[in-house]
Formats: structure tokens, C-alpha cells, sequence
């Protein structure tokens, strides 16, 4: 089923830290913060428009979401409830710190209809949290996860590739904690550094080098197939499409189709598993027509490495298969 949100965006406002890599407001496309009057007026809207309402949900994302003056997380809470009544949307998301979830504010949000909780961990390594000033702990994260799965939210963990200190290798440990923490959801943030950030000195003093998108494809790549096949819904891979982030951006893994890329690099090596027993020559891919573009990778790349292999692939449609089946015949075969 496809994520669906109607998302506001709270900058900032709730966090008491500034992680090396943060500038929400570049991140959100947003100054300022959000008002009940507007969230009421967005989702009135949203309600005539949208027929799918129960595969959607209301979500409030950016800062943290639980850790905002409390009068004003409930106000923004009340302004949603008469979205959530009888053909209504089908819950509230939210986002927030790990440091940030304790009983009490559990029991506040399974009262005004929350659904779901996302916490950012970013990364399990302590060392990796504490040199870009998450200033928590991984046990934060696990203590946090228990207690949302305890009180029947759907629970998402983010989090992040490249950090400041952490290694490929890192980000796989954290990936397998993660997972073992039973999510629902994940989100996977490849580190973008933004002019204004920590993370834009260190990288200008020499002292932090981030992978770039050719460097991260091959990792989130296989940290997507590795969330899939363990049943938990990779729901976002990369940042938003944004101009403000791409007017501050000054390096890192950034692509406004980051997904794709990977997806295509995963169907590049599933095809090439297939093909390398084979001969070089002229060969049709059969797929379903939802994989046709995956198959083919962005810009043909796939069909271009293949074809610097010996390999003359067309990419075919058929209906017929399962969107993770292909099959391979001799162009020969099928004149």
C-alpha cells in the first residue's frame, strides 16, 4: 500500500539540540512554524479533495514534535481531531527524539489519535551519536521503541547514512539494531551537509569527507532490499525535493530521485546474476510494466553497463508477472 501524508512541518521548535547536520528549516522549506488555524484550513481542504482518506494521514514532521511547548502540541493535536471521525483520515504520524517519549505523553497522543510515532535515532553507535551532538543515546532509542510498541502506536525509526565518524559498516549495525526493534516503518537518510551546519565546517576544514550519491547508492541499495525482505516498509529514501535545500547544499548525497537510483541498482544486480552464466549477446528482459523503468535504470543506465558487458538487453512488459519477476530469453526466441 502507498504512504500517504498530509504533512506540517514544526521547525526546530522542539529540539534543545543542534546535531551537526541540522538546519530544519533548509530541510522543511519552512521559516516558521505551524498554526491550528492553518492546519485546520489545509486538512478542511484536503477532506473535500482526497476520496483515499483511510490510506492517508495527518502527519506533523520536522523538530520534535513531543518535545514543543505542550500547549501547543495539543492545539495542534485539537485542531486535527474533526479530521479523524467516522470517513475520516486514518490517524496522526509524528515525529520526535527518543529522549523525547516518556508515559505520560504517550498516553496524550493515544488520546487525541495518534497513530503512529517516528523516532530519529540516525545512528546506533555511540560514538557516531555523540560526535554529531544527538545528545542521546542508542538506549534512548531502544527504551523508546519498547514503550511505543507497549502502547499500540505503529512505531518508524529513521535513519541516516554518511554521519560524521560512522562507516558503511556502521550504518549496517545500525540497520540490524534497528530492525530488531520491530518497526513498521523506516526512513533512510543518506547525510546531505547544508551551508550553515557544523557539518559545512568540518567538511570546508578537511576533517569530514561525505559520500556522494555514486558512493551511497551501492549501501542505501542494499539497506532498502535488506528492510524489505525483513517485512518493514522503507516509506522514504532521501530527502525531499526541496529549492531551499538545494540552494544550501553544500555536499553530500543529494538527488531528488535518490530511490529510484537505488532501486535501479538493485534491479542492475539481480539482471546481471542472471545474465553473467550467459553469453554475451542479444537478450529480452520480460518484466512487469511497474519495474520497466527500474529495469531499465534512470537515463538507461542499466541497459548502458550491460550493454559495455556484450549484452544488447530490450526491456519487455508483461502483465502476466509479479512486480518482483523477471524473465530472460534469446531475442532470437522471441521473433
Amino acid at each position: 500500500m502507498r504512504h500517504r501524508n498530509i504533512a506540517f512541518f514544526v521547525p526546530h521548535l522542539g529540539c534543545k539540540h543542534q546535531c551537526s547536520f541540522c538546519d530544519q528549516r533548509a530541510i522543511s522549506g519552512q521559516q516558521a512554524g505551524i498554526e491550528p488555524l492553518e492546519v485546520e484550513r489545509t486538512l478542511h481542504r484536503a477532506f473535500t479533495e482526497i476520496s483515499e482518506r483511510q490510506e492517508t494521514e495527518i502527519a506533523f514532521f520536522g523538530g520534535s514534535f513531543t518535545a514543543i511547548e505542550r500547549g501547543d502540541m495539543l492545539a495542534l493535536l485539537e485542531a486535527a481531531q474533526p479530521f479523524l471521525s467516522e470517513g475520516g483520515f486514518a490517524g496522526i504520524r509524528i515525529s520526535t527524539r527518543p529522549d523525547a517519549i516518556d508515559r505520560s505523553v504517550l498516553e496524550l497522543l493515544r488520546e487525541y489519535g495518534v497513530s503512529a510515532i517516528e523516532l530519529g535515532a540516525q545512528s546506533m553507535d555511540e560514538r557516531v551519536l555523540s560526535l554529531n551532538g544527538r545528545g542521546h543515546t542508542a538506549g534512548a532509542v531502544r527504551e523508546a521503541s519498547a514503550l511505543i510498541r507497549e502502547y499500540g502506536f505503529s512505531l518508524g525509526l529513521q535513519m541516516m547514512t554518511g554521519l560524521y565518524g560512522d562507516s558503511d559498516e556502521g550504518a549496517w549495525r545500525t540497520a540490524r539494531e534497528l530492525a530488531a526493534l520491530g518497526p513498521d516503518t523506516v526512513r533512510i537518510y543518506p547525510t546531505v551537509v547544508l551551508e550553515g551546519t557544523r557539518l559545512a565546517g568540518l567538511y570546508r576544514q578537511g576533517v569530514y569527507h561525505p559520500p556522494g550519491v555514486e558512493e551511497t547508492i551501492p549501501l542505501c541499495a542494499g539497506l532498502l532490499e535488506f528492510f524489505e525482505r525483513q517485512d518493514i516498509r522503507v516509506i522514504r529514501l532521501g530527502l525531499h525535493a526541496s529549492r531551499d535545500v538545494e540552494e544550501r547544499l553544500v555536499a553530500g548525497a543529494y538527488h531528488p530521485a535518490l530511490r529510484e537510483l537505488c532501486e535501479g541498482e538493485l534491479c542492475f544486480g539481480r539482471l546481471w546474476d542472471t545474465l553473467k552464466g550467459d553469453p554475451p549477446g542479444r537478450y529480452e528482459v520480460w518484466v512487469h510494466p511497474g519495474m520497466h523503468s527500474k529495469m531499465t535504470g534512470q537515463k538507461r543506465c542499466n541497459l548502458v553497463r550491460l550493454g559495455a558487458l556484450g549484452y544488447d538487453i530490450m526491456i519487455r512488459s508483461d502483465r502476466r508477472l509479479s512486480p518482483g519477476e523477471f524473465q530472460v530469453r534469446p531475442a532470437e526466441e522471441s521473433r
